[in-house]
């Protein structure tokens, strides 16, 4: 008993445990689900990809991704590394199906202090707006190239409104307008004067012609950064064993995952130890790692902390409420 009961053989054991527990958990790290590919910076298994990414996604029993959201969860439709985004869809939103008769809707919102931000290429459609609460007028033709000069109110006469995606007669006489909410308390007052509202992303196509390379699709496009660390692009420098990045569920220190399972600060040296080792984010000297290296991640994009402008602006709805945004 005194034997079992000795406290550095206890630490040894937990020491032991621990390490188990944590190699176990990066060294599953799913590549996909469903048809969807997951590669850094995300992950579907704890201990994958960047920590800062971590639990945001997960794959269900049915192979679906879904997003975790203050709002909700949603299903992912798409992943782009290149670009990069994330495409959701929203089943409260309306759609083509629901014609004239409007759901209640629950507003969309993304927790502040993640790298998630909802991408400038959305548009939004509201429709049956009270227009005693509700700024709507169709917009002039220069707003477009002078937005500046333009009020923000719903306008009653955009292309989207007019020419519907997928569905152009749906709405049947229906009231329809086109804003962009400035911030989640400006997207609440809306639909508490509208009847239901929808998203909109512009997906790039690659045409010839800039004018005709995109078309609008339902949906919500979420922007993210790729997180670029030293540590991990040594770990996928194909020079060093090409290994994956995720980090140690226990300590949260960064881990270098290899195609043999092995748990390192990078392939080719699965001797070192990792938990030491620090996120370090790269400020332009790209160049101080090998080329090949760069080549691990999907797009090199600094993380930089984005700053949100806090000045009041003006909302499509006329009351004085909430306009702190």
């Amino acid at each position: 008993m005194t034997f079992f009961s000795s406290p550095p053989l206890l630490l040894l054991i937990a020491h032991i445990l621990t390490s188990f527990l944590s190699l176990k958990a990066a060294q599953f790290c799913r590549t996909s689900c469903g048809n969807i590919s997951i590669h850094y910076p995300f992950g579907i298994d704890d201990g994958c990809g960047s920590l800062y990414y971590r639990n945001l996604l997960f794959c269900t029993a049915s192979d679906q991704l879904h997003l975790r959201t203050p709002s909700g969860t949603f299903p992912v439709s798409a992943i782009s590394y290149s670009d990069p985004y994330i495409l959701i869809s929203n089943p409260d939103m309306w759609n083509c199906q629901d014609g004239p008769n409007f759901r209640p809707t629950r507003p969309f919102a993304l927790d502040p202090e993640t790298h998630l931000t909802v991408s400038p290429l959305n548009d939004y459609l509201f429709f049956n707006c009270s227009e005693e609460d509700v700024m709507i007028a169709p917009k002039p033709v220069f707003c477009g190239r002078f937005p500046d000069r333009c009020d923000a109110s719903c306008d009653s006469a955009s292309y989207l409104c007019t020419h519907v995606p997928q569905c152009a007669t749906a709405l049947e006489g229906s009231s329809c307008c086109s804003y962009h909410p400035k911030a989640m308390d400006s997207l609440k007052l809306m639909l508490k004067y509208c009847a239901s509202y929808t998203s909109v992303y512009w997906r790039s196509i690659g045409g010839v012609n800039e004018a005709y390379d995109q078309v609008a699709e339902y949906g919500i496009r979420i922007d993210f950064d790729i997180v670029v660390t030293t540590s991990c692009l040594r770990c996928q420098d194909v020079l060093k064993g090409g290994g994956s990045c995720g980090f140690d569920v226990q300590s949260l220190g960064f881990l270098c995952i290899c195609n043999d399972k092995n748990v390192t600060t990078y392939c080719e040296d699965p001797s070192m130890a990792s938990g030491s080792h620090r996120h370090r984010v790269i400020a332009g000297a790209v160049s101080a790692v090998s080329a090949a290296g760069a080549l691990g991640v999907a797009a090199a994009i600094l993380l930089l902390k984005k700053l949100k402008a806090k000045a009041p602006v003006t909302c499509g709805v006329q009351t004085n409420e909430n306009r702190l945004f």
